[in-house]
């Protein structure tokens, strides 16, 4: 096993393993706290609402060994926002090893909400995540809520303001867009996140 991608209930578990075996890894979904702790790398997916992932994510375990790993961590989507504080999303309490509350994307005209659609990267500061990735590369975004603007911001996407498109935290990254769904770019951001030590 190449992969530990945890089983948060969302539905693109499947796409995430067929896009980490394209790239010659195996990854193997799982919500067993000791195999998580053990893994050399972990994905933390999600599609759907932040409360009904961390209850399951607190009924296996999973929530309360996931601020302990010091291997690569990759949070996608969903899981990305679970690694903050807190969602506004059902009032829920997030694992917490990122700083900040995740918000609710105010509509505005021609942004509408949820926001889906292919948007450009705009790096802020360098990160192996993203080496070998072009300026301005499109990615493929699905989110209602997004992390506010912070240190920890790796890169944005201009939806009306800016929102993190890519954060950091010591060992923990998160990507708001699928890098599964996000063609060679996205392919090539698993690559990287594969070469983390």
């Amino acid at each position: 096993m190449d992969v530990a991608i945890i089983d948060s209930g969302g539905a693109n578990l499947a796409s995430l393993g067929f896009a980490l075996e394209r790239l010659g890894a195996h990854g193997r979904v799982m919500s067993d706290p000791r195999a998580i702790a053990v893994a050399p790398r972990v994905i933390l997916p999600g599609v759907g609402s932040a409360q009904d992932a961390m209850r399951r994510l607190r009924a296996s375990g999973v929530a309360q060994v996931l601020p302990q790993l010091k291997q690569p961590v990759l949070g996608i989507c969903l899981g990305m926002q679970l690694l903050f504080e807190r969602s506004e999303e059902g009032q829920t309490d997030c694992i917490g090893i990122i700083p900040g509350v995740v918000r609710r994307i105010p509509a505005a005209a021609g942004h509408p909400v949820p926001h889906m659609g292919w948007n450009q990267l705009e790096c802020q500061q360098p990160d192996p995540l993203l080496e070998n990735i072009s300026e301005s590369a499109y990615v493929y975004f699905v989110h209602s809520y997004a992390a506010r603007m912070s240190e920890f911001t790796v890169a944005t996407a201009a939806y009306g303001d800016p929102l993190p498109a890519v954060v950091r935290r010591a060992n923990f990254r998160g990507t708001q867009f699928h890098p599964e769904r996000s063609g060679a770019v996205g392919a090539r951001i698993l690559a990287n996140f594969l070469s983390l030590n």
